[in-house]
């Protein structure tokens, strides 16, 4: 049992030394080669090529979209610059391109009537005012015709046709002893006269108020229709992208601005224009009051010279 402990020791240090031995790496050897070719030397193998592909196709894709977005820009840049006045009035529908020029005819008539009635008013009443100064100091019909006649440039047609009417009335109711009624009549005829002066001074003024109440609603009109298309559009489209929507929207709006331009000044101007005639109005009663008194002057020189006349053959 002693003599076999030695042997079981032995095999043991055989048997790990052999597994040292089996683990190290084993040259083999290589066959011989013929004379006069290079060694083969072991390549490594190829690295595996999908990554750098893969990376190359994400470059590739992120280029595109970055052009993508470039030419988008580039797009949408000269359509902002060119959303103005003129091009949103082109790009409008007919029916709100009508509006549009019908709105502004009607501002270009506003400012045709003020600039036509203030020359109208400012000349009637320098020239009003100008002849009842000639005539305060006139005591008969006749003479008040005398001195507006006898200066040029002074007639004034409304005071005229106030003479003209008394010195009517006066010669056809000739031997009528009735002052009164003279009066009446002669009153009358100014009163005609009167009103047919305002009709004329006040021509366009009808227009102006029109314009400045129609105005707003006749834009807004166009304003509803074009905002219509505009949804139409949209719908059309499939998208509520602003740069879709705004244009529309943006001419729809425009045919209420333009609308009102061509109303607030029509309102501002009937107003002035109503102040304005009221002041010539003024004048011509004043006119129409100097006619009277001159015509009552007469009717009392015409009585006292009768009456003077009477006695001085009643005393003969």
């Amino acid at each position: 049992m002693l003599r076999a402990i030695p042997r079981i020791l032995t095999a043991l240090a055989i048997v790990s030394l052999a597994s040292v031995a089996f683990a190290q790496p084993l040259a083999i050897p290589s066959a011989p080669q013929p004379a006069g070719q290079a060694p083969v030397v072991a390549q490594a193998p190829a690295p595996a090529t999908p990554a750098p592909q893969a990376a190359t196709s994400t470059a590739e894709t992120a280029a595109a979209a970055a052009d993508t977005a470039a030419r988008s820009l580039k797009s949408v840049a000269p359509a902002l610059r060119e959303l103005s006045l003129w091009s949103m009035f082109l790009s409008a529908d007919v029916l709100v391109k009508a509006v549009m020029i019908g709105l502004a005819f009607a501002s270009l008539v506003t400012w045709t009537i003020f600039i036509a009635k203030m020359i109208e008013l400012a000349v009637a009443q320098r020239k009003l005012t100008s002849a009842l100064g000639e005539i305060i100091e006139a005591r008969s019909l006749a003479e008040a015709q005398f001195a507006l006649g006898a200066k040029s440039g002074a007639k004034t047609d409304v005071l005229s046709a106030f003479l003209a009417a008394a010195m009517r009335e006066a010669r056809l109711s000739a031997g009528i002893s009735s002052d009164s009624g003279i009066k009446e009549r002669a009153a009358s005829s100014f009163a005609e006269i009167s009103r047919a002066e305002a009709r004329r001074i006040r021509l366009g003024m009808g227009l102006l108020a029109t314009i400045g109440a129609t105005s707003p609603f006749i834009g807004l009109f166009g304003t509803v229709w074009g905002i219509m298309n505009s949804f139409i559009g949209i719908s059309k489209a499939q998208t509520t992208n602003l740069a879709v929507v705004a244009p529309g929207i943006a001419e729809a709006l425009l045919a209420t601005a333009i609308g009102l331009v061509a109303a607030i000044p029509a309102v501002i101007i009937y107003n002035h224009f109503a102040r304005v005639t009221k002041t010539y109005l003024e004048l011509v009663s004043r006119a129409s009051g100097a006619a009277a008194r001159l015509l009552s002057r007469d009717l009392d020189s015409t009585h006292v010279n009768s009456h003077g006349g009477a006695h001085s053959r009643a005393a003969e």
